[in-house]
């Protein structure tokens, strides 16, 4: 049977481009990507308000597709143009709240912790993503020269400033201080990985911070990233990304949150990190560390197989 063939429509950001393409895969997909550019003025104004016309958004998308995968407030527009357009000749899938009626999108793929509540929605313990088993099974090999055999792992991963954490030095510094006492003087070696939104004075603090027995990864490097979650006996993930703390759940590795102060109200995160400790997924990264085991959480698959059963019944013609 011939590929059905998609369109990821996001803002470009890593969690969005990683849970749209974490579910084009799964669902077996030919997709590409198109990063949403809205003109000016749009850009101020929320979905809900926002008229449902091609003069919103910059992009000229000519592509023949069968299914819309969009994820983030600029794909609501034109995910909703499509649909309008080719009515039941496509499916489109919204991940995220839309802030829009629901009726506009034939699945929606939402977080428990968002509290959305609809006929077409889908809800998941955390977040999707494009992370396998299987890609992090096949780049072990990646970093597993420059580890030292004596020593434990532990992959410390990094986020970067939203509006609910802004990365004080002193905050920052203090999350390095706990790596260390924790694990660096318990036969720990670190391995540091940055994200898309780490800062490079981020990166910087981390290099002059931590000894050259650790492993600093400076740039943006996939396979790395894969490796060390592959190579860690434990792994600790900064608050600010509930994106890369779902991601690491895959691996049914001990996950310590390193919290931060928030800049307002949190609680969106506050209810993920509630459901995740309630799984037995993540602790607070505190003064000590312990081991602990849960079932590896693969939502990706999970929602993937039950839309693959309703795909089987959808006529694209």
């Amino acid at each position: 049977m011939k590929k059905l063939k998609a369109i990821l429509l996001t803002e470009g950001m890593h969690g969005m481009i990683s849970q749209t393409e974490g579910l084009a895969k799964s669902l077996d997909l030919d997709f590409i990507h198109e990063k949403i550019e809205l003109n000016s003025f749009w850009k101020l104004i929320p979905p809900v308000l926002t008229p449902i016309n091609k003069h919103t958004f910059k992009n000229k998308i000519i592509n023949k597709f069968d299914i819309v995968i969009s994820c983030g407030r600029k794909s609501v527009i034109p995910s909703i143009l499509f649909k309008r357009k080719y009515k039941n000749k496509i499916l489109t899938i919204h991940i995220q709240d839309p802030k829009v009626s629901l009726k506009n999108f034939d699945y929606i793929i939402a977080p428990i912790h968002d509290k959305l509540i609809g006929n077409n929605v889908l809800n998941t313990k955390g977040s999707i993503h494009y992370l396998t088993i299987d890609e992090i099974d096949k780049n072990k090999n990646y970093l597993e020269s420059k580890i030292d055999k004596r020593k434990k792992i532990v992959s410390f991963i990094i986020g970067g400033p939203n509006k609910y954490y802004n990365y004080q030095e002193k905050i920052i510094l203090d999350v390095f201080s706990k790596i260390k006492k924790i694990f660096l003087e318990n036969n720990y070696q670190a391995i540091i990985i940055p994200s898309m939104r780490t800062p490079k004075y981020i990166i910087e603090k981390a290099k002059n911070y931590f000894d050259e027995d650790q492993i600093l990864i400076p740039t943006i490097d996939k396979k790395a990233y894969l490796s060390s979650l592959k190579l860690a006996n434990h792994i600790v993930v900064t608050c600010d990304s509930t994106s890369m703390i779902s991601e690491a759940a895959i691996t049914g590795k001990p996950i310590y949150v390193a919290q931060m102060p928030p800049t307002k109200k949190n609680l969106r995160f506050k209810e993920f990190f509630t459901l995740f400790q309630s799984l037995n997924i993540i602790k607070n990264l505190d003064s000590s560390f312990e081991n602990w085991s849960y079932q590896k959480l693969d939502e990706t698959t999970r929602v993937a197989n039950y839309i693959k059963q309703k795909i089987k019944a959808y006529d694209f013609s």
